[in-house]
């Protein structure tokens, strides 16, 4: 029987990634997505809105029955935390229920679900690979809630790592600028994308396979003796002083 993963976020650019990846190593990729988008490599996808998840009793008991019996009885042998929101909007403006949101989907839904799944990783003596991102160290004005949910969600990580050892490993992948549709979306034209890319060291942004294998290399064999770390795929940016874009 193939080895399954769970992967949150499932229909976006870096979740069909990550389940094309996963796909292609032999593994039975389950997705979850709060819209029933392109399913991708995905051999089993759940419509499951997290932040409803983490705000209702009732809605949280069924879809978590419902992900535990698709993982059925072989394990779990990765979850994939991968669904975010990111609200940008100064601390001025934010409000309260924004920040829930941010916080519902970016760090309790992973703590959910991880929970949920902990009896499927324990058997499988799988892993947790969180997506965390650069901003949980370097930041810019108006990124305030997202940034502290990922900052955040990279001390849950170490804290998960401790806790489950040694049956279950977590570690976490912080991507810096990725090219997606979203990330196209914020800007008004390709000369501040190619600025973006240059600043870069690298001279350039990652792509969504370049998360993925970094995700499935955590996620894997070879990484065994690596647990409740950060893995910066970020083409050297964390070691600028600034993002001038």
């Amino acid at each position: 029987m193939s080895k399954s993963v769970v992967v949150t976020g499932s229909s976006g650019a870096i979740g069909l990634a990550i389940g094309a990846a996963f796909a292609n190593a032999g593994y039975r990729v389950i997705g979850l997505d709060k819209v029933a988008g392109t399913t991708g490599a995905y051999e089993d996808f759940l419509q499951v809105d997290l932040e409803r998840v983490v705000a209702d009793d009732e809605y949280r008991r069924l879809a978590m029955n419902g992900l535990t019996s698709a993982v059925g009885d072989a394990g779990c042998h990765a979850l994939v935390n991968n669904a975010a929101v990111q609200i940008v909007k100064p601390t001025g403006l934010a409000t309260l229920e924004e920040w829930q949101q941010t916080f519902a989907v970016n760090l309790l839904a992973p703590f959910v679900l991880t929970q949920s799944l902990l009896p499927a990783l324990t058997l499988a003596h799988g892993s947790v690979v969180n997506i965390a991102s650069i901003h949980a160290i370097q930041s810019k004005p108006g990124f305030c809630a997202y940034a502290t949910s990922k900052a955040a969600l990279v001390a849950f990580t170490r804290g998960l790592a401790l806790d489950l050892s040694p049956a279950v490993r977590a570690n976490a992948v912080a991507p810096a600028a990725v090219d997606t549709p979203m990330l196209r979306e914020g800007f008004t034209d390709s000369e501040a994308l190619a600025r973006l890319g240059a600043h870069h060291p690298a001279n350039r942004i990652g792509t969504p396979g370049e998360i993925a294998r970094a995700v499935m290399f955590l996620a894997s064999g070879d990484a065994e003796f690596i647990t409740g770390t950060t893995m910066f795929v970020d083409g050297g940016i964390s070691g600028r002083l600034h993002d001038p874009v």
